[in-house]
This record gives structure tokens, C-alpha cells and sequence, in this order.
């Protein structure tokens, strides 16, 4: 069941969609098997005689990728079943050597649970289904055989984490917000690489439309999307696609899509199975998953502060924001960063805003992570704590920022000096700045009077200009309202 929220409308059609993504887990070895799960070798020297699913060969579970499942349970709120059951999963591919896919299907291991996330400012959060383990398929090359498709087994038993969200966004850009908030917690707790060109992180996209209040439509699956610029695209079009079938009284099929980033367009690739055609039943070769109580509070006991609860402390001891906190923690190193760049000279709210604008704004115009930024944390609060103490304005600040992104070695105090940036702090010298300007503009004075707030902009714009940029903005604004409501 879909969340009875208000939400935007395409073309007169509520638009639904589900998220379900393959995480593939952060373990050396693969989840039945002991070959390597590394990424780049040489097609088929990774996979084993299981792999492989030769006469005689058994399955073995991995332990590391049951504790990395806890782990993601622990992290989304989930419960942890004490008993889960895998499943033969049955359908034939060339890159599916057994014939089947061990999975889970009626007791996953993690079930229910939520993500939460910003959208612009407005909070939102989706509902989980479930999330559990299963095997990863092979690989069909097509591109070096001319007429002929290879086979490279090596992903064929690599541990996944299947997560199945309910049916809860309403847009392509909620989707993608969504994607993006798993992606941060996955990688956050370490479970996965989250490397999207990689295949770690691929998400397959469930999209309907319907009537605002009618019943859920039949949605067409997107898959395998790897990237969140074709995930918005994909969505956009499909979401488009669907309505102008339906306006032309055509009936949607569900079908399994592909999306095509050259074309921008969904196509059809088969009609979507439902469980019923996988034929699912127990795997007779793997005993029931057992977790204890024990287990899980180890595993909770082992893990790092949550990017939520890390939020949460953040509102709490800085005063922030819940956005600000969140924007704070999209990663561990925005996160020490930041705790890193505040103390008692520089403001935790200052701080966060020099973080999310002119340090976010540098860093994505350069393509750079936070960890490769040139100016250090360290150099930021000293910028801060002059802004704080009035010896800079936040304009003159800007300055001293530029200077030392581009100088590694230049020095906060020292470039304000070169630079001739400390503002004014002559009373006196502001005073007869300030009585020259508004001896110059009576015509502004007058307006300001007569209720135009732009006219004092005007003003401030000419003392600022008068004093070189050096004048304290809050002490000019103060001094000129005070004088203005004298005379």
C-alpha cells in the first residue's frame, strides 16, 4: 500500500514508484563460496568448482555477509528475523550455471525498517520491505565476440543485498534523493563500495502512474541503473511513456525495461515474472539462517556512530538545524571535517554555512571530495574566528578563502594584512562617513522615511563604498538607523 500524501501531479497522473537495489556487500569472498569477490581480473579465474555448480559441490554460508545484512538492519531501524530460510530461485540463463539462484523469499533475513531524507528542505522517508541475501549471476559479453555471446562467471555467487522499499515515492527527483540517502548509508557503515560504474550499487526502478485516489497501476521495472543522472532520466521517461499510452486507451504491460542513456528511452526487454514463475522453494543443500540475540548486539556494539544519530547529536550540541545537520552528514568526511573546523572562536552555524556553500561550491566546480579540498579545516576556523571577532567581514573573508585555496602555504592573518582587509573599527572615522553620506543623499533619506527599505540599502551600499569595503555592515546599518531616527 501506497502513503495517502499530497503529492505533485504529471499530466493530471500520481506518479508511484518502488525501489529495489542489488548492494553488493564489502566481503573478500563470495557468499557460498571461498573465491574472490575482486573486481577486474581476467574473466573465469574467479570462480570456483561451486561457482561453477559442479557435480557434488555444496554451498557454504558466508559469515561476513550475514553480519554485513545485521549491520544494515541495525542502521534502517529493521528487524533482524532469528530464523530466515533461503530459497532456489529458478530460472534459466546462459550466465546462471546452476539453473536456479540461491536467494530468500518468504523469511528474509531484514525486514520493514525506513530511510529518511531531505527533498530541498521537506523531509520524507520511505518504508522498507525487506532486504535480503542472495547470489549474484554471471556476466553475458557480447561486445568482443562478433555472433557470438562469452560467458565470465566471475561475479556468479558474489554476496548481495537485495533492499525492497514499498511503494512510497511520488517523483523521479524523490527516487533519486532516496537512491542517494542508501548509498550514503551503505557505504557510511561499510557493508559496500558503493561503486555504481562497478555494478556494487544497482538499482532497479518499479514505475506506475494512476489517478490521484485510484488504485496502484501496472508498473514496468526499470533495471540495473547505475548512475543517478540516468536514474532521473529513465524515470522521467518512463513516467512520460506510460501516460501517453494511457491518453491513447492503450493498456500498460508489465514488462521488465532497459534504459538507453544514448536514446533516452525505455525499451521493453521481457514480460516481468511474478514469484509464481520462479517456482520457489527451500534450498535443500543450506540449513535455516539462525541469528541469535547475541550476534546482533555484538555486531551493534562494533559499529560506528550512525550518519542519523550523528545528525541528531549535531542538532542537539551545535544548535543546527535538522536539514543542516543532515547536509552534514552525507559523509564521514564532511563530518570531521566540520567537527574538525569549529571551536569556541568559530560558530558551529557558521561554520556549517562556509561548509555547504563556498567550500561545497569550490569543491563541485573543481570535481573534488572534501578530503582533497586545499584548504584545511584548521584554515577555516581561523577564517571563521576573524569573521566572529569583526576583524574581516564575511565579504573580505571570501578573499582571504580564495587566497589560500590557491596558496597551500599563505597564512589567514597574514593575507589579511597584505590584502589591507581588517574593517573599521574607528568609531569615530564611521561616524563622519556616515553623516557625509547622509548629507549627500537626502533624497534616499527621504524615502527611507516615507517607508522604502531599498533606500537604506542605498545608503549602506554608498558608506560601504566610502570606507573602501572596510566598515562593519551590522555597525553601519545600527549607526545609520540610529542617526536617521534622530534627525
Amino acid at each position: 500500500m501506497s502513503k495517502a500524501t499530497p503529492s505533485l501531479l504529471v499530466q493530471g497522473y500520481e506518479v508511484v514508484i518502488g525501489f529495489e537495489t542489488h548492494t553488493q556487500l564489502s566481503t573478500q569472498s563470495k557468499i557460498f563460496s571461498r573465491a574472490s569477490t575482486a573486481f577486474g581480473a581476467e574473466p573465469n579465474t574467479q570462480a570456483c568448482a561451486v561457482d561453477l555448480a559442479l557435480p557434488g559441490t555444496l554451498p557454504v554460508m558466508n559469515k561476513g555477509a550475514v553480519e554485513r545484512a545485521i549491520q544494515l538492519g541495525l542502521a534502517l531501524g529493521s528487524h533482524i528475523a532469528p530464523r530466515s530460510v533461503f530459497a532456489r530461485k529458478n530460472y534459466f540463463y546462459p550466465d546462471l550455471p546452476k539453473g536456479y539462484q540461491i536467494s530468500q523469499f518468504e523469511i528474509p533475513v531484514v525486514q520493514g525498517g525506513s530511510v529518511e531524507f531531505f527533498l530541498g528542505d521537506e523531509k520524507k522517508s520511505v518504508r522498507l520491505v525487506r532486504a535480503h541475501l542472495e547470489e549474484d549471476a554471471g556476466k553475458s559479453l557480447h561486445e568482443d565476440f562478433i555472433g557470438q555471446t562469452g560467458i565470465d562467471l566471475n561475479r556468479a555467487g558474489t554476496p548481495l543485498l537485495e533492499i525492497v522499499t514499498e511503494p512510497d515515492m511520488r517523483s523521479s527527483a524523490e527516487a533519486v534523493a532516496y537512491a542517494k540517502e542508501l548509498h550514503k548509508i551503505v557505504t557510511w557503515i561499510g557493508i559496500c563500495d558503493g561503486n555504481m560504474q562497478e555494478g556494487s550499487f544497482r538499482c532497479d526502478a518499479n514505475v506506475s502512474v494512476r489517478k490521484p485516489g485510484g488504485p496502484l497501476g501496472t508498473r514496468r521495472e526499470i533495471k540495473n541503473l547505475n548512475s543517478f543522472k540516468f536514474m532521473q532520466q529513465a524515470i522521467d521517461y518512463e513516467v512520460r511513456w506510460q501516460i501517453e499510452q494511457i491518453e491513447d486507451g492503450l493498456e500498460i504491460q508489465q514488462a521488465t525495461v532497459l534504459f538507453n542513456p544514448d536514446t533516452g528511452e525505455t525499451r521493453a526487454m521481457r514480460t516481468k515474472e511474478d514469484a509464481a514463475d520462479y517456482r520457489y522453494f527451500p534450498d535443500p543443500d543450506l540449513p535455516p539462517l539462525v541469528v541469535a540475540p547475541e550476534w546482533v548486539e555484538r555486531v551493534r556494539s562494533e559499529m560506528a556512530e550512525l550518519p542519523r544519530v550523528m545528525a541528531a547529536r549535531f542538532a542537539a550540541d551545535y544548535g543546527l538545524s535538522e536539514y543542516d545537520a543532515s547536509a552534514l552528514t552525507q559523509s564521514k568526511e564532511i563530518a570531521r571535517y566540520f567537527e574538525a573546523a569549529i571551536d569556541a572562536s568559530a560558530p558551529p552555524k557558521l561554520a556549517a554555512n562556509w561548509i555547504m556553500g563556498e567550500l561545497a561550491r569550490r569543491l563541485n566546480t573543481q570535481d573534488l571530495g572534501i578530503e582533497h579540498a586545499p584548504l584545511p579545516a584548521e584554515k577555516l576556523t581561523q577564517i571563521l574566528a576573524r569573521i566572529a571577532d569583526n576583524t574581516i567581514s564575511n565579504n573580505a573573508a571570501k578573499q582571504v578563502f580564495d587566497a589560500l585555496w590557491t596558496d597551500t602555504e599563505a597564512q589567514v592573518d597574514a593575507v589579511i594584512e597584505a590584502k589591507g582587509l581588517k574593517q573599521m573599527n574607528d568609531t569615530g572615522a564611521l561616524e563622519a562617513i556616515v553623516d557625509t553620506v547622509i548629507a549627500a543623499n537626502a533624497k534616499n533619506v527621504a524615502e527611507f522615511k516615507a517607508g522604502n527599505e531599498k533606500a537604506l540599502n542605498a545608503l549602506v551600499g554608498q558608506i560601504m563604498k566610502a570606507s573602501a569595503g572596510k566598515a562593519n555592515p551590522g555597525q553601519v546599518n545600527a549607526l545609520l538607523k540610529a542617526k536617521l531616527a534622530a534627525q
